[in-house]
């Protein structure tokens, strides 16, 4: 039998027991915020958030983006008009011709001279009377421009302003009170960061999608003159191009511009322009009608690791300045051939593609501070940022023209980096990475081995080519009267040929 005092000692057992877990219980209901109905709820600066039910915070805020930025993405389709250079119409029209034939029998065989070509892409409205800011290449060459809203609204489209270089335009529609998304600072932006890009892939309006950001400020990809991308896994697809890319702050960082693919589709890895550029070229166009840029004038090359223990360099960055302009900013500041630029207003140099970015974005009259590595000592020079003059892009294609028609003597083709634009004109699918052949001389050794116009090079000598300083290095290296190997990439198939200079 259980005695008196055995009940008792249990009963204060089980009251000190229950007394604890009631602490407990409360402790824990202040840690994790629970309401006295054992719902969760998220802090917010004005108060306590319910959390919407079914949904993670993590959930709710991808949820909660998409909502506020999808109206704000618009489908931007376009058309233009594009002649039939291969049509044989001249032949039919012949006077010899029509004598022994008629006038009649080649109307069955002839092609029309012009026809309508579509595509499609995207768009961000940034402000709500109807500015609207896309890809360059979007719009590029467009006779017509359609927008369609998330509410199913359609306008016409005019082009309000356009920059190649960074492959940005601006359209405005006839609409009022539209919605928008708010610019972000992409300078702020990190690697590993969540982000959703919301676009039009395929013509399917306003689809999201969900990635990280896979890395910061590449360039040399190719794409435009001026790059410093924004690498990301969300997956951008055709018809992305011009779309948003925003953080989980549903702020503006990027607008989506292309993906690296061999397929055509994605792979995992996109590219969007960073938010700081766009909104400097945009400010740029509404405020001077062009885009202004800033200006330094010199030429700069990468440090390899050999000219880095030649000039005196600790590290594999900076820029190294192979000549400078008469007369520039750069002149007038003390910057001589030979120094190497590892600081721009106090920020380090990784490489020229960044000075460059860095230089063009600076607001004209800006008084710069740079400093440089002479004679392996550290040198602090200062001048002021002048506007870019028509005469630098002018030399730039000058200094084009004289590479191709080097390489033109050698195999009588013309090779380019892939463009949207050439991508278009030559009705080939367009992929990062790729040069492609623009023109084939008539009875040039191109010619004669069989290489066509909108053939893809992909290797010189079992040498991987991913971009025109590929293919120049290695025509460098190639004298008259030698034989290359030469694979190609010719709707969809690979082929080998052999190429006598």
């Amino acid at each position: 039998m259980v005695n008196r005092k055995q009940v008792v000692g249990w009963t204060n057992f089980a009251l000190v027991f229950i007394g604890f877990g009631i602490v407990l219980g409360l402790m824990v209901s202040s840690h994790f915020d629970l309401t006295p109905m054992g719902q969760a709820v998220e802090r917010g600066g004005n108060g306590v958030l319910p959390l919407t039910p079914g949904f993670s915070a993590t959930e709710k805020t991808f949820v909660d983006i998409s909502k506020a930025a999808t109206p704000a993405v618009v489908n931007i389709s376009t058309t233009r008009l594009v002649k039939n250079d291969l049509s044989p119409n001249s032949l039919f029209e012949d006077p010899f011709f029509k004598q022994f034939f008629g006038n009649e029998f080649g109307h069955q065989f002839q092609q029309p001279r012009e026809q309508k070509v579509q595509s499609l892409g995207s768009g961000v409205i940034i402000n709500s009377d109807g500015l609207i800011v896309t890809n360059n290449h979007v719009v590029a060459n467009a006779d017509e421009i359609r927008v369609l809203l998330g509410d199913k609204r359609e306008f016409k489209g005019k082009v309000v302003g356009t920059d190649p270089k960074t492959d940005l335009a601006i359209i405005r529609i006839p609409a009022n009170h539209l919605p928008t998304i708010p610019w972000g600072d992409s300078s702020k932006m990190q690697v590993g960061e969540y982000v959703l890009a919301i676009g039009n892939p395929f013509g399917l309006n306003q689809t999201v999608t969900m990635g990280i950001i896979s890395a910061l400020g590449r360039a040399n990809v190719g794409i435009s003159d001026y790059e410093d991308f924004i690498q990301t896994d969300a997956a951008i697809n055709p018809g992305n191009s011009g779309g948003a890319l925003v953080n989980t702050k549903g702020e503006l960082i990027g607008i989506n511009t292309a993906i690296f693919s061999k397929s055509g589709g994605y792979m995992g890895i996109g590219f969007a322009i960073p938010s700081n550029m766009a909104k400097s070229v945009l400010d740029s166009i509404q405020k001077e009608g062009k885009v202004v840029r800033g200006w330094l004038g010199v030429m700069v090359q990468e440090v390899t690791p050999e000219l880095a223990k030649e000039f005196g360099i600790e590290q594999n960055a900076g820029a190294l300045v192979s000549d400078v302009v008469d007369g520039s900013p750069a002149k007038k500041g003390g910057l001589e051939r030979g120094d190497v630029i590892i600081q721009y207003q106090g920020k380090p140099v990784d490489n020229p593609a960044q000075l460059r970015n860095e230089v063009v974005e600076t607001p004209v009259g800006t008084r710069i501070k740079l400093v440089v590595i002479r004679n392996k000592q550290e040198i602090l020079l200062e001048t002021k940022i002048e506007e870019q003059p028509k005469s630098v892009t002018a030399s730039e294609k000058s200094e084009e023209k004289k590479v191709k028609e080097k390489e033109e003597n050698l195999t009588g083709m013309d090779v380019k980096d892939l463009t949207h634009e050439l991508s278009l004109q030559l009705n080939i699918p367009f992929r990062i990475g790729e040069v492609v052949v623009t023109q084939v001389k008539p009875g040039s050794p191109a010619e004669n081995t069989g290489i066509e116009q909108g053939d893809i090079v992909l290797e010189i000598n079992k040498t991987s080519i991913r971009k025109m300083s590929d293919y120049e290095q290695i025509m460098e290296g190639v004298k008259k009267g030698e034989t290359i190997l030469i694979l190609i990439e010719r709707q969809g198939r690979t082929l080998f040929l052999t190429l006598t200079l």
